[in-house]
């Protein structure tokens, strides 16, 4: 017979069947050969695997003898995330290009400096000739972050030294990317609407004097139109969105693949790859999803013990997806409050204001609140749980009218600056490829010909 393509046969079926048991690995083993999965040990602290001067994550310490358990704190090139933010807030600017800037280069732009590199992100912010038609209309999928990681590799094609990896030259493709993600995925978005609902398909070229945040909305919407609180608190999340540390499973990533010394092209595609996945950057979506259910099963929005009851449902594996998991909480390193999480939730209840939804905003603010007493009731843990960024982002994104298909683009849009900041980092410091070692537990067996074989 002949196999059609993403056909689940009855034949594929049974081998996968087959071949379950080999793949099976006892949890107690991790233990008895002291494995620390997912390179964390049983309080979460991550096995150190390099160095890094972008970014910091810690965690204050009490004075209470317990380790991990304080409020979390994120910096930027040594500088405390929730000041400079403060300070976009004070000057009514908007923020990410900076933190762009900040990232890539060490230091905070002088006002001359800023305006030369918002010159170099505008000059670089247009696809190449009929690359819309030839790459991005071409197979339209409802996943922005396939569509995404398509145009990326199909970039290379474009680039007459796609392989030259000398720091100049990637640091020229890691302004081009960064600049060119929030077009790409906007067009991606009205491309997959048009392909699949018709209608008219509105293209709008983004516009040299706006922020980044501001020509995101502008491409997005059909009238163009925004408000200035929309497009500071979208500049916020991406601010809060660009950095978080080396380990996290998609700068990792980067440093995993650039250590081979392969093309950026091919670094930042794999980093979509992590970043696309539930568990990463594709949890906002899941977030947004879970108060979607939680907003039909709960019938009284204010009752602390309708809640618990739901979110108990969640943890049991009999709620929403079934995964046992509460979207939003917990995080690898904080464990009393996520930096991010912190600083966005003011502005969160500001636009839920503007946008009369704030009756969802406090039913986010009591799960908040109510999630760690359940999970601590629930579950064996080793350290406190808070809300992590993710937990308010999606609810931000769906009061913006953005789709659901652009929230994980818009991590992406946000991260790629964190993830090239680390790719010049690891070009620039390692000779070594990233090769972590796992133990091997599979029994010896003699091999056994197959024609000698009796069934």
């Amino acid at each position: 017979m002949r196999y059609r393509f993403s056909e689940l046969t009855p034949e594929i079926i049974q081998l996968a069947e087959m071949s379950l048991e080999g793949y099976r690995i006892d949890p107690e083993l991790y233990t008895q050969y002291d494995v620390k999965r997912g390179l964390r040990d049983i309080n979460g602290n991550g096995v150190v695997a390099g160095l890094t001067n972008i970014s910091t994550i810690k965690v204050l310490d009490m004075g209470d003898g317990m380790p991990n358990h304080g409020d979390g704190k994120l910096y930027y090139r040594g500088i405390d995330v929730e000041d400079i933010v403060t300070g976009f807030i004070k000057e009514k600017r908007f923020g990410f290009e900076e933190t762009i800037y900040l990232l890539l280069f060490g230091k905070m732009p002088s006002e001359q400096e800023l305006a030369d590199f918002r010159n170099i992100l505008a000059e670089f912010r247009e696809l190449p000739s009929n690359f819309m038609r030839d790459v991005i209309m071409k197979a339209p999928t409802d996943n922005m972050m396939n569509t995404l990681a398509k145009s990326v590799l199909a970039l290379y094609s474009y680039d007459d030294r796609a392989n030259d990896i000398s720091i100049p030259n990637v640091l020229r493709q890691s302004i081009e990317l960064i600049t060119l993600f929030p077009v790409i995925s906007t067009y991606a978005y009205h491309a997959y609407k048009y392909a699949r609902l018709g209608g008219s398909l509105f293209i709008h070229s983004p516009q040299p004097e706006l922020s980044i945040a501001e020509n995101l909305l502008y491409m997005l919407r059909e009238d163009r139109k925004y408000t200035e609180l929309e497009a500071r608190i979208l500049d916020l999340s991406l601010v809060l969105h660009a950095e978080h540390g080396g380990g996290n499973n998609s700068t990792f990533t980067v440093h995993v693949v650039s250590s081979s010394g392969t093309d950026t092209y091919s670094a930042i595609a794999a980093a979509l790859g992590s970043l696309k996945g539930p568990k990463h950057g594709g949890a906002n979506i899941k977030v947004a999803m879970m108060f979607d259910d939680m907003k039909q099963s709960v019938k009284d929005w204010t009752d602390e013990e309708e809640i618990k009851s739901y979110l108990r449902r969640l943890l049991h594996k009999e709620a929403f997806d079934r995964s046992g998991l509460i979207y939003g909480m917990g995080h690898a390193v904080y464990s009393q409050s996520d930096p991010r999480a912190k600083v966005f939730k003011g502005f969160v209840e500001s636009l839920s204001s503007e946008k009369g939804r704030h009756d969802e905003f406090a039913l986010y603010s009591l799960v908040e609140q109510l999630a760690p007493e359940v999970i601590s009731e629930e579950r064996k843990i080793y350290k406190g749980v808070c809300a992590n960024v993710d937990f308010y982002s999606g609810f931000v994104y769906r009061m913006l009218g953005i789709p659901d298909e652009l929230f994980t683009p818009l991590f992406a849009t946000a991260r790629i600056a964190g993830w090239s900041a680390h790719r010049i980092e690891e070009l620039i410091n390692s000779n070594k490829i990233i090769r972590p070692a796992y133990k091997a537990i599979s029994p010896m067996r003699e091999y056994t010909d197959m024609e000698n074989r009796i069934d």
